[in-house]
């Protein structure tokens, strides 16, 4: 087993059981890519078993803090089974869930969803790679389903050393599919569709707009950034008299329209628009329109800490823009993906666009992923959703 020394001083982070040792913290020490790893203390104590990546600023994502522990094909099924069986513990109205969140779930780099009888796989770090079979196993295994479906095409493999690759690890079948959401049923396309193919860590979200939509009786409804329609469908469903949505992808839209009409919607109720986003706020205010709610659902604008600034100005202009289209009682959903903004700079960033607007507002919640998309105590950087509903003052 190869060794990885750090620095003095550098494994406090580990002590505290964060899972990630990064370039800078390492003495000395190497080996191949995803090859298990015993990291040490500048004194040689023992710190946890890691898979190691050459090509990462991330050099080592650890397995175990157990120096008994061996890192093995039977070691990854366990920690499979104890993710799925986890699942159990929550709430799920879906039979869409993930079933395995990488860090959270002790599987670095590993993300795995299950829509129906089909499971979706990505494999974004050298560890993961190399157990890739092992995994695949074991998820049958688990699961008791023949089918799993690779999306290790994420841009994050490449700063692994890694190719991107897409298509049938286990078994096939149709990649179109189409799963049961709380009362609705939503279609996808696992080898085309953004993530594995669905944004199943909004669940819980569209659910909560469909009770608002409900309880207010909203009639004019914008959704921003609506790609295969979820929040458009949860708001039809929540009896809005008109839903206007946009997205820049004309699949995604033609997608979206399949789900209103798929939930026996009307589409004389829906407006489908294929534009950027911004632009067609900035057209809705100079023709004076109003809407009673908005949702702002944006692609992930810093997916690093490093680019947080520039994500902030993105975030703070398509949120200046919905304040002055919203009614006064009108609410506003809003949302960053993006790992490197907290949540207390998205909500500085949301008042920052407040106050630009002239608009301030009550915020009745808080918002993040669905329980099946865990951040853990010992690992906060797995909180990349946040949302805040904003209603704006009378």
């Amino acid at each position: 087993m190869k060794n990885i020394r750090l620095k003095e001083g550098k494994e406090r982070s580990l002590q505290r059981r964060h899972p990630w040792v990064f370039e800078s913290a390492i003495a000395k020490g190497a080996a191949d890519p995803g090859e298990t790893v015993r990291v040490e203390s500048h004194d040689g104590q023992f710190l946890a078993w890691a898979a190691f990546s050459p090509a990462s600023r991330i050099k080592a994502r650890v397995w175990s803090f157990d120096e008994g522990q061996r890192i093995d094909a039977a070691f990854i099924g366990q920690l499979i089974e104890k993710s799925i069986a986890a699942r159990q513990l929550f709430d799920i109205q879906s039979d869409g869930m993930r079933l395995v969140h990488g860090e959270s779930d002790g599987l670095p780099g590993l993300i795995v969803d299950r829509y129906a009888d089909t499971l979706v796989a990505q494999f974004t770090s050298c560890g993961t790679e190399r157990f890739k079979q092992d995994i695949a196993d074991a998820l049958l295994r688990a699961t008791g389903l023949t089918r799993l479906y690779e999306r290790s095409d994420a841009s994050v493999r490449a700063q692994e050393g890694l190719p991107e690759v897409k298509g049938w690890l286990r078994g096939e079948g149709p990649v179109e599919l189409q799963i049961r959401e709380h009362d609705w049923q939503m279609s996808l396309h696992i080898a085309e569709g953004h993530k594995t193919g669905f944004y199943l860590d909004q669940r819980d979200s569209r659910q909560r707009f469909a009770a608002h939509t409900r309880h207010r009786r909203y009639q004019k409804v914008l959704n921003c950034f609506c790609y295969t329609g979820g929040f458009t469908v949860a708001a039809l469903a929540g009896g809005a008299g008109h839903v206007t949505s946009i997205d820049s992808s004309a699949p995604a839209l033609e997608r979206a329209q399949a789900n209103v009409v798929l939930n026996g919607f009307g589409l004389s109720r829906t407006t489908f628009i294929d534009a950027d986003v911004n632009a067609s706020l900035r057209a809705f205010i100079d023709r004076g329109e109003m809407f009673d709610a908005i949702v702002l659902d944006p692609p992930k604008f810093a997916p690093t800490a490093a680019h947080a600034d520039r994500a902030a100005r993105a975030y703070k202009d398509i949120n200046r823009l919905a304040f002055k289209l919203l009614l006064p009682g009108g609410e506003l959903f809003t949302y960053s993906c993006s790992g490197g903004i907290s949540a207390d700079l998205f909500h500085k960033i949301v008042a920052s666009a407040g106050m630009d607007a002239g608009v301030d507002g009550f915020i009745s919640e808080r918002l993040q992923g669905a329980p099946d998309h865990p951040m853990t105590v010992l690992f906060p950087e797995g909180e990349y959703l946040k949302g805040l509903v904003v209603v704006k003052k009378l």
